[in-house]
């Protein structure tokens, strides 16, 4: 494992990204509505951001015109790239005609596109760095949990390939690059719902060799609920020394499950998602008094649009402190929402963030207590 990682710390080129973490969604290079001082103030520390969109917008020669990822977006901490293998999944598997996925790798042509663009395992690699990722992730091939046995067996086979030219890639760039502080790579584990597909591709990552590793593959399943024991499987291949990313979790009660057992990283865009369709979190006791536990009913969503929070002179969640939460009352927050105003997605997009990074640090406790 490399000298970067540590059990509650990966220590990065842009700064230390403290264990758990969550990482909001910020696809093509924002967190949508919000600037990078108000990220860092909701006491985010990292950011996950999509090479298979970013090549497309604004395109990977802007990027670099614009000093790589961190100087365009004004961001000065740690940022995850995506390789993109989920976003080919739901473009390409959904969709044949959108563009095709082979052993070379992927090529697909979105619709209103005017060129097709071809994204292999060692241009992945190469236009991650050209970024400046922090942490790079191999492509991968990803499925849903109820794809054939077929599409599982060839997901793992393809997977491990990709993953072994990622790393030959890596290497080869790190030579040419002589980077003062090296990056991370992390390769992903397939297999479905399969244990002995998960097992084969786990086994075989960890024989290439990876800084970190993460969960492919969709982590709910037809009806929407977690995929717990295959998750806590995975977990149990990779070594504890390993950090492990939960590819795609952000459901509050989801994290603090995937949390307990041995998951460090989040990304998802669903709080901040959320946030703006007017769906908001709190915690439904203070988590700062000495009897809050993660446990039983310990949040709760509250929707702004809801007529009972016109006239409410009070904060959204009395026991937050975020800039929403200090400054505007719930009633007005309704009122933003009902005229449209796109203040509401700024604040809201703050406060569901800010539940998300209070969240990440009642787990370090809860999981050096193991209360």
């Amino acid at each position: 494992m490399n000298e970067t990682v540590t059990q509650h710390q990966l220590h990065l080129a842009h700064g230390t990204l403290p264990l758990p973490t969550f990482l909001p969604d910020a696809t093509l290079g924002v967190v949508r509505t919000l600037d990078s001082r108000d990220v860092g103030e909701a006491g985010i520390r990292g950011l996950v951001m999509n090479v298979f969109h970013l090549m497309q917008k604004p395109g990977s020669s802007t990027i670099q015109a614009l000093g790589g990822l961190h100087r365009m977006a004004a961001w000065d901490g740690p940022i995850v790239t995506d390789s993109g293998g989920f976003q080919a999944y739901s473009l390409i598997r959904q969709n044949p005609k959108m563009g095709r996925l082979s052993d070379q790798g992927i090529t697909f042509q979105p619709e209103g596109a005017e060129r097709k663009f071809q994204l292999t395992p060692e241009k992945s690699v190469q236009l991650q760095l050209s970024y400046g990722a922090d942490v790079v992730i191999c492509l991968d091939d990803c499925t849903h949990v109820d794809d054939s046995l077929a599409e599982q067996q060839l997901s793992v086979q393809r997977t491990v390939r990709w993953a072994r030219r990622c790393k030959d890639e890596f290497e080869r760039q790190l030579r040419q690059r002589r980077m003062a502080v090296r990056p991370l790579l992390f390769g992903v584990v397939q297999g479905g719902n399969h244990p002995e597909l998960r097992r084969q591709c786990a086994e075989a990552l960890l024989e290439i060799g990876f800084d970190g590793f993460g969960y492919g593959g969709w982590p709910l399943d037809g009806q929407g609920n977690l995929l717990a024991e295959t998750l806590a499987y995975v977990r149990e291949l990779i070594p504890a020394e390993f950090p492990l990313h939960a590819l795609g979790v952000g459901q509050p009660q989801n994290v603090v499950t995937c949390a307990r057992m041995g998951y460090a990283i989040f990304d998802s865009a669903m709080p901040t998602r959320d946030a703006r369709g007017g769906r908001l979190y709190r915690f439904s006791s203070d988590p700062a008094s000495a009897g809050f536990r993660l446990a039983g009913t310990w949040y709760e969503y509250l929707y702004i649009n809801d007529a009972k929070h016109i006239k409410t002179d009070t904060p959204l969640s009395p026991v937050c402190d975020c800039h929403t939460c200090r400054n505007y009352s719930l009633g007005y927050l309704h009122h933003l929402s009902k005229v449209g105003d796109t203040l509401f997605l700024r604040l809201a997009t703050i406060h569901n963030l800010r539940f998300m990074s209070r969240l990440m640090e009642l787990l370090a406790v809860d999981n050096r207590t193991k209360v």
